[in-house]
């Protein structure tokens, strides 16, 4: 409502001795002037600029006899002051202005500037006036004074012998006699036939102040009572005065009173504040609220403030600002939400922690339109050891300003039905809709186009855009700031209304006189052309924008006549595109609803008027016409009462089901604020109904309005908006109220359901209350939020130093910064709905709701909040409600989620209690496993290890981890481990020893070549000469993954982890998955090498070596091999060559570029029987013929290109194969001239097939890893297989170059023989790509074969015992070279290549490998 903004301001304070510093501090009516008392002086106060005017100093002389200056008091119209003093006087000053022209402070402008000094209102606005003080009257009362309030024409004195004088301003008592307060009669009520009287002699007034709405006065006694006087009649005399008690206080100490909303709020010594109200029936007392400090928000500070020593309601009567004894400020709302405490914090606390002194104010006043409090401030003196000059400074009384910002809702609440937030400072505004520029999207243009329906017409119109977008209402937390156009500011201070249109691009601002307005998109201000125009209209009842209109209500004073205005906000500022209506009583309230205006007027009547846009010619201009008019005159005792008026399509009747939601558009009824009573007025269809069709609209007859009826009490705002949604009607058809204190209360219409009957038991609508902990200042129907704003504070104390005094503001005040937020409210709504067993209704609710980011938060927090009251209460609960909550949430996929992160949240006391309602924790585990939801089960996991014994939480955490493994969840798979090795050693009483010498098992796979110190072709001389088996050869890690994998080899659980990642590894090669194993073993770290070692001739076997190539070609996404058109014989018909076939081909290979390969495609029978591939053995001689051929086939080389640049395209020997075709057909002749290129037939065909076989670069990195593990781990068969794949002869060679080299398993060397006999069949009927490659290594294969016939010994693998001389031999050199390098297209070994084994984008753990001199090292970051 109102927020502080950036540090206080210290006036100057010219004159006064610090002998004699002020005290006391009181505003005119109109708040233009401040009259500030010193002991012996009178300072008037000029508010804008703040300066010092003129001081009246009493002489010496007539000091000792007056006493000093005590209390002061303007009259109504500013032209008088009385002042009373201590020894009972009451001195009378007249304030003239200075003859002429005379002003004391004049602006000066530069020259040249465009401000225009010739405009109306111009000097009194921007120079500052000259003033005399002159001392007119003296009146001696004869007792002590202690209170004076002006009371229209007259002024109130209370003395202090109990008597109560009347005297007219000029100092004449006009023969009235003083009251005495003994014959008051007092009673509880104003029923009673007879009060009692004040009993002893003593009593005096000790604060009172006159409310006008009430017409009467609140008092407070010397002995602390409070009461209310009022006269019975219009003649003020002590026999026609009644007093009534409040009889709960005893211990008052002042007043304040708001006239707007009928309230006293009364001070106490306790330190809390007693608001009253007067009941309308009885005239009793009655409580409304209290604003007092909890315990629970101030700890060490709520009983401890002193007594209630001020009280000041703002101009507005929105806010009320309180101090205490001392020291300290705070703000509050009319019904009691604390919007700002001094008393914590930083205002209470320097940022090194220290306490600092509370601010003691003796006086305050607010300023204009309340953007200033003025205050009259002493510190706290009693610090002795703070420095003197520190002391001097800042501890004496100075005036002190504080700047505030508030919401537009005080000022203009037709703001009520918008969503944006609207705050407004003296000199800016702050919205917190987004950039403007980018709201600019398709559904503006519906607010210009005519009235189509409903749903069209409204901005927010397709569902999607509906409200604003939570991205440009929640973006961020800072705020749009508009800075007000200073030449409006010059003439128009201080701005008085606000309002932001519905798309939240526009902003209008009323001043003093005309108004302005903004646009966010062009970043420019809209003023008056003509200035004589806009001084010549005052703003009354506030404006509201109508999609491209400004309508306002104003009194013209040229005419003086009240008019209702339209502008058009695109046309210049001008009366002569404006659209005028006569009024005929002063408009005090505006709002505006679908495309009705509703007026609330002076005279206690609302008046509604239809506006339509009409288009004349270029012009546009909107039309007004009166629809009707209601008298509310026998309701309203007082026009200012009334806070707020709007039209809603808010009903009670049974029509409205949910078959009908077309009358929920009709404007059905007016609420009415009346004093915090919100009041409601329907139509009546009680009487004969018109029936629309025989009547045009325009003249449509509209139904009269049922007598009010109160919906509810302690009201500050009303929201409701008229969009219309079918999927969200709860929470659009429902009416929002802020109550202050007491929070939030909803509306909220009850629908059958099914288009059932309703029930008529059943009532339409309920009203269900909640709290929120932010000041609401809109709601967001659709979203479900409130949004808000609250004060920030940030400290600058460290920037000075204890001794520099002049900044002490800076030190003993942080700086104020205002920011957005917002919350959440639904939670609230469906508890409350399921307290009252109306869960149906909060099941169609919240279904409504579900889509929203934010709906399993919703959940949680209901869950949350039900658990923590009723799992703590004290007190058994009869009807507890977490079962049926939870009951509730089941109806939502979101279950699992909700309960195990509210249990996760909450401490582990009040687990059983949740799961006592909610199910046991081991079925909602299993119920996660079998929606396939790991994450949500790893937490339960977390649950039953804390709930059950370790036995249940290991078998539970097995079946998690086996599933996880399954799916390749590995970051889960490794809290897994974790999670199991911690529930082992849980179980052990002392932790298992360290091993002194790591096992193999201890080594992380990935991490396994990170610290190697030998490479496959170092010489062995260093080993010991026995027989190792291969990773006994390999230097252990002693990295991280080392310890991982190092406990006690003997503890069970390592074992059982181990046993499971062996049955998944063993798993997944049966299942021919290598890439799946490689990211296996690289993610979890499991040390493959030396397990592959064990597993050689069971699981590491390759049982069908076709099967497993053509699984790694789609593993790895890698062509099959396709053969140049230059190996085929036959097309080439007496060495002619057509080039179209080249382009056929180009076509039927971009077509698709991702071939499917699940499919085995065979080759066509008519290239088969072609000599496609002759005799394995005679492969180079083919070879070389197809050399022969030499310029006629230079083209051919080029399709198998196309697919190079996409890593991902899978190339395959049927592209080839389709287009074949073209063989029968006819050939046209190759131009010979195409002969000229440099590179050789062979050359270029080389070139090409080594691009159109490469898959993508991942995948070359991935196997060649994995070649290198199987090489390591001595798996000849799958080093064949990925030799194959990658055709690279040397790698061949270098397997077949070991298999002779080393006794090599029988059953190895015979199962690779079977293997590749049966590729080449394979190759030979499926995929002819393969021959060139089969010929190629044919001679090694058969020179194998011949020593696989000789003996082998049928022993396990060992290591390769070659001599020096061996190792260093060329043909172990390249062998080498080419398993350790990856050879690119452009012809350099590559250095470094990344793999990744996780697919996709997969967030995993990119490895490293770098292929230098020989060594890996790879590293898992």
């Amino acid at each position: 409502m109102y927020f502080l903004s950036g540090w206080p301001k210290r006036l100057f304070c010219p004159v006064g001795s610090p002998a004699e510093p002020p005290f006391h501090i009181q505003t005119d009516s109109q708040r233009a002037f401040f009259a500030v008392l010193a002991p012996a002086h009178l300072s008037i106060w000029y508010s804008r600029p703040s300066v010092l005017i003129v001081t009246y100093k009493e002489l010496a002389k007539s000091s000792t006899q007056f006493g000093s200056y005590k209390q002061v008091e303007w009259r109504p119209d500013s032209t008088m002051i009385a002042v009373s003093t201590a020894n009972g006087y009451i001195l009378f000053f007249h304030i003239t202005s200075a003859r002429g022209d005379k002003y004391l402070y004049e602006p000066v402008y530069p020259k040249g500037s465009p401000q225009v000094k010739g405009t109306p209102h111009f000097k009194e606005e921007q120079y500052a006036p000259s003033l005399h003080l002159e001392m007119k009257k003296v009146l001696d009362l004869q007792a002590p004074i202690i209170s004076l309030q002006s009371m229209l024409e007259d002024l109130l004195v209370a003395t202090s012998d109990g008597l109560l004088h009347l005297i007219h301003w000029e100092g004449m008592t006009n023969g009235r006699k003083a009251i005495n307060l003994c014959t008051v009669p007092f009673s509880v009520d104003l029923q009673s036939s007879r009060g009692s009287f004040l009993g002893f002699e003593d009593v005096h007034i000790k604060d009172m102040e006159y409310c006008a709405t009430l017409d009467g006065f609140a008092v407070v006694f010397n002995d602390g009572r409070v009461g209310f006087i009022t006269p019975m009649s219009s003649r003020f005399t002590a026999e026609q005065l009644r007093g009534v008690w409040a009889q709960d206080v005893v211990d008052g100490t002042c007043v304040a009173v708001n006239n707007k909303y009928r309230l006293m709020a009364f001070g106490c010594v306790s330190g809390s504040v007693q608001v009253y109200t007067i009941d309308n029936a009885t005239g009793a007392m009655q409580l409304s609220h209290k604003l007092e400090l909890t315990p629970k928000q101030y700890p060490d500070i709520w009983n401890k403030t002193g007594a209630v020593k001020l009280i000041k309601w703002s101009p507005d009567n929105s806010v009320v600002m309180v101090t205490w004894e001392y020291g300290g400020l705070s703000l509050w709302s009319v019904f009691g939400a604390q919007l700002i405490c001094t008393l914590g914090g930083d205002f209470a606390y320097r940022s090194d922690g220290t306490k600092k002194e509370p601010l003691k104010i003796s006086s305050m006043s607010w300023g204009a339109e309340g953007y200033h409090l003025w205050v009259i401030s002493g510190f706290g003196s009693q610090n002795a050891d703070v420095e003197s000059d520190i002391k001097n400074t800042a501890n004496q009384p100075g005036i002190l300003q504080f700047q505030f910002i508030k919401s537009a809702l005080t000022v203009n609440p037709c703001m009520s039905n918008q969503e944006q937030v609207l705050l407004q400072g003296e000199d800016r505004l702050y919205l917190n809709c987004g950039d403007a520029s980018q709201a600019q999207n398709p559904r503006n243009s519906s607010a210009h186009s005519e009235h189509k329906s409903i749903r069209e017409k409204s901005p927010f119109s397709d569902g999607s855009l509906d409200s604003q977008g939570l991205s440009t209402l929640l973006g961020h937390r800072h705020w749009h700031v508009v800075q007000i156009s200073s030449t409006y500011l010059e003439s128009n201070w201080p701005i008085r209304f606000s309002a932001i249109d519905k798309l939240g691009q526009n902003v209008a601002v009323v001043g003093k006189f005309g108004f302005a307005h903004y646009s966010l998109l062009t970043k420019k201000w809209k003023l008056f052309g003509n200035i004589t125009q806009e001084q010549n209209m005052i703003v009354t009842g506030g404006l509201a924008w109508w999609n491209d209109f400004i309508v306002l209500a104003c009194y013209n004073l040229n005419d003086h006549q009240e008019e209702l205005r339209v502008y058009l906000r695109t046309s210049n500022l001008d009366n002569a595109f404006a659209h005028v209506t006569k009024v005929q009583a002063e408009t005090l309230l505006l709002s505006v609803f679908r495309d009705m205006v509703i007026l609330f007027r002076a005279d206690c009547s609302i008046c509604l008027y239809s506006i339509e846009r009409k288009t004349d010619g270029l012009n546009t201009t909107a039309s007004i016409q009166v629809l009707q008019e209601v008298s509310m005159s026998r309701y309203i005792p007082h026009p200012f009462l009334v806070v707020s008026v709007t039209l809603t399509s808010v009903r009670t009747e049974t029509g409205i089901t949910l078959k009908m939601p077309h009358q929920a558009c009709d404007a059905e009824s007016i609420m009415l604020n009346l004093a915090g009573q919100l009041i409601m007025m329907q139509r009546d269809r009680s009487g004969p109904q018109i029936r629309e069709k025989d009547n045009s609209p325009n003249q449509r007859k509209l139904l009269p309005f049922c007598p009010p009826v109160v919906l509810a009490q302690s009201v500050e705002n009303v929201w409701t908006t008229c969009r219309a949604n079918k999927q969200k009607r709860h929470l659009l058809e429902a009416l929002w109220l802020s109550c202050g204190g007491a929070g939030m209360k909803v509306w909220l219409p009850l629908f059958p359901r099914d288009h059932r009957k309703p029930h008529s038991f059943l009532s339409r609508r309920i009203m269900l209350p909640f709290h929120i902990n932010i000041y609401p200042l809109a709601v967001l129907f659709e979203d479900a939020l409130v949004l808000g704003a609250v004060n920030d504070t940030l400290l600058y104390d460290c920037l000075y130093t204890r001794g520099n005094a002049k900044e002490q503001l800076e030190v003993l005040f942080p700086f104020c910064v205002v920011e957005r937020t917002s919350q959440i409210y639904l939670h609230h709504i469906l508890r409350q709905l399921l307290v009252r067993n109306l869960g149906e209704q909060a099941l169609l609710l919240a279904q409504s709701c579900a889509a929203l980011p934010y709906f399993p938060h919703v959940l949680e927090l209901m869950l949350h909040e039900v658990l923590e009251e009723e799992a703590t209460s004290r007190e058994p609960i009869p009807d507890p409600l977490l079962p049926t909550v939870a009951k509730f949430i089941t109806e939502f996929p979101l279950f699992l989620q909700t309960v195990v992160h509210c249990a996760r949240k909450t401490e582990y006391a009040l687990w059983n209690y949740l799961f006592a309602a909610v199910g046991n924790p081991k079925d909602l585990f299993e119920e996660c496993l079998m929606a396939q939801d790991l994450d949500t089960a790893a937490s339960y996991l977390i649950i039953l290890q804390n709930m059950e014994v370790p036995t249940v939480s290991r078998q539970h955490a097995t079946l998690l981890f086996s599933t996880a493994l399954e799916q390749g969840k590995w970051d889960l798979c490794r809290h897994m481990i974790r999670f199991l090795k911690a529930i082992g050693s849980g179980e052990s009483e002392t932790p298992p020893p360290t091993p002194t010498t790591q096992e193999p098992s201890s080594s992380g796979g990935f991490e396994f070549f990170r610290n190697r110190s030998i490479s496959l072709s170092q010489s062995t001389e260093t080993l010991p000469a026995s027989k190792l088996n291969l990773q006994k050869t390999l230097s252990m890690p002693s990295g991280p993954s080392g310890k991982r994998w190092s406990k006690d080899s003997d503890s069970a659980e390592n074992m059982y982890i181990d046993m499971m990642l062996w049955r998944h590894a063993r798993r997944l090669l049966e299942e021919v998955r290598l890439k799946d194993l490689g990211c296996f073993a690289a993610q979890l770290g499991f040390e493959l090498i030396g397990w592959l070692c064990k597993e050689r001739t069971r699981a590491a076997r390759v049982e069908d070596f076709v099967i497993a190539l053509k699984r790694l070609h789609k593993d790895f996404l890698w062509p099959f091999p396709v053969i140049p058109i230059a190996s085929i014989s036959s097309p080439f018909k007496n060495g002619k060559y057509r080039i179209g076939g080249g382009e056929q081909l180009l076509k039927s290979q971009s077509a698709d570029p991702f071939l499917n390969l699940e499919t085995d495609i065979g080759v066509p029978g008519a290239p088969r029987s072609q000599s496609w591939l002759g005799n394995i053995g005679s492969a180079h001689q083919e070879i070389d013929t197809a050399s022969s051929h030499g310029p006629q086939t230079q083209d051919a080389f080029l399709s198998p290109l196309l697919n190079k640049g996409d890593e991902c395209s899978i190339g395959s020997a049927t592209d080839l194969t389709e287009t074949s075709s073209i063989v029968d057909g006819d050939w046209m002749m190759v131009d010979e001239n195409f002969s000229t290129l440099s590179l050789t037939q062979s050359e270029l065909e080389h070139i090409s097939m080594e691009l159109a076989s490469k898959g993508p670069h991942k995948s070359q990195v991935q196997l060649r890893y994995l070649l290198h593990i199987f090489m390591e781990a001595g798996c000849l068969d799958w080093c064949i297989v990925i030799g194959l794949i990658l055709r690279e002869p040397s790698i061949i060679n270098q397997v077949f170059g070991l298999m002779q080299s080393s006794e090599v398993d029988g059953e190895m060397l015979q199962n690779i023989k079977t293997g590749l006999h049966a590729i080449d069949r394979w190759a030979s009927t499926d995929c002819p790509g393969y021959k060139p490659f089969l010929n190629i290594i044919k001679p090694q294969f058969q020179r194998l074969s011949d020593i696989t016939e000789e003996q082998i010994q049928p022993e396990a693998f060992q290591p390769v015992n070659k001599t020096p001389e061996q190792a260093a031999s060329p043909r172990a050199e390249d062998s080498r070279n080419s398993a350790c390098h990856s050879s690119s297209p452009s012809g350099e070994t590559g250095s470094s290549s990344t793999a990744s084994w996780t697919e996709g984008t997969m967030a995993g753990s990119p490895e490293e490998e770098s292929f230098q001199d020989g060594t890996y090292d790879c590293t898992v970051s």
